[in-house]
């Protein structure tokens, strides 16, 4: 290969390089470029990868309610639902969380906007403040429209927005303990975006609350995963990550099988309920699921942890979906 034959490769590789670097940027991934513009700034902080969860659960919720019909207006208002639960709360939630850790982000990812200096305080305070009314204002106009005697979606705006915020602040800051702070991070992942949706097309009951908080176990598998890629700089301040507490390799194993039992779990609900053909849908799920874990996750969880999320993490959300719509079916 001649000279300027090899430039050309070494161009072609350093484009593609900052065009990933970007694009995590814009989604909020590790490994990520610095932004420039303000309003990219804004939006790595709010790490729009993590919104999908949030929303997926309100569309989990909505199929679980029984009452969701296929209209425009059922449409929109679902989407309404989803941008409070996915771009301003989770974005609130994202946000905060950078705030009070811009010393380990220092440690673990300088690239992040507060350490590298990118944005001031001031401009994220204001941030937090603008997502948080927003998303609760978002939620008063829902319980308006359901027509709710008890607003029920303000509620869980608010009481979701607290448990945010005593997960990254101090001085409870919840994700200084390892499982207390990733079943925090589960259930807001699962169960208080399902809670949502089902309350804003049908009645909230104890059978969808119990049953999403347990679901919310294998919430807190998933947020184990997170927890690999800042390894060093919790074990540097002193949190207490499962990675830091029990090694990588036994932290690899609780985050599967956290994962893998509770959604066998939610599997014998629906065989109790006589849901057989949704449960066999969901145990063929867990099989996929199984073989993305032993090929990528448990083999080499720091280099792999983004790999596992994207080849893994689709049959449980889809799993998800299987049982709201079994329950609405139901």
């Amino acid at each position: 290969m001649t000279e300027a034959e090899n430039k050309d490769y070494t161009k072609v590789d350093l484009e593609r390089e900052d065009k990933g670097s970007k694009a995590r940027q814009m989604l909020g991934m590790k490994g990520a470029s610095q932004a420039k513009n303000i309003w990219q700034i804004r939006l790595q902080l709010m790490k729009p990868i993590t919104w999908i969860p949030l929303i997926w659960g309100v569309v989990c919720g909505a199929a679980s309610s029984g009452g969701y019909v296929w209209s425009v207006e059922h449409f929109l208002i679902a989407l309404a639902c989803m941008f409070m639960s996915g771009p301003m709360l989770t974005g609130y939630t994202q946000t905060i969380n950078d705030f009070y850790d811009r010393d380990i982000d220092a440690i673990n990812e300088p690239y992040r906007p507060i350490p590298s200096g990118a944005i001031t305080i001031p401009q994220v305070v204001t941030q937090i403040i603008v997502l948080l009314i927003g998303g609760i204002a978002i939620a008063y106009g829902l319980d308006v429209w359901a027509g709710h005697d008890f607003p029920v979606l303000t509620c869980l705006a608010i009481g979701g927005s607290f448990v945010s915020y005593i997960y990254s602040a101090p001085p409870l800051k919840l994700k200084q303990n390892g499982w207390l702070g990733n079943y925090a991070l589960g259930s807001s992942y699962i169960a208080l975006p399902w809670w949502a949706g089902h309350a804003l097309f049908g009645q909230l009951n104890w059978t969808i609350v119990v049953l999403t908080l347990i679901y919310s176990m294998a919430g807190l598998g998933i947020a184990v995963v997170n927890d690999f890629k800042s390894v060093e700089g919790d074990r540097t301040l002193g949190l207490k990550s499962l990675p830091v507490m029990f090694g990588i390799t036994t932290a690899a194993w609780i985050c599967v099988i956290m994962i893998d039992v509770f959604q066998a779990g939610m599997g014998l609900y629906l065989v109790s309920i006589h849901k057989n053909l949704y449960a066999a849908i969901l145990f063929l799920l867990i099989i996929p699921q199984i073989t993305f874990q032993d090929m990528y996750f448990l083999r080499n969880p720091l280099e792999n942890d983004v790999k596992y999320q994207a080849s893994a993490q689709p049959f449980l959300v889809l799993g998800m979906l299987v049982l709201g719509l079994a329950i609405g079916n139901s």
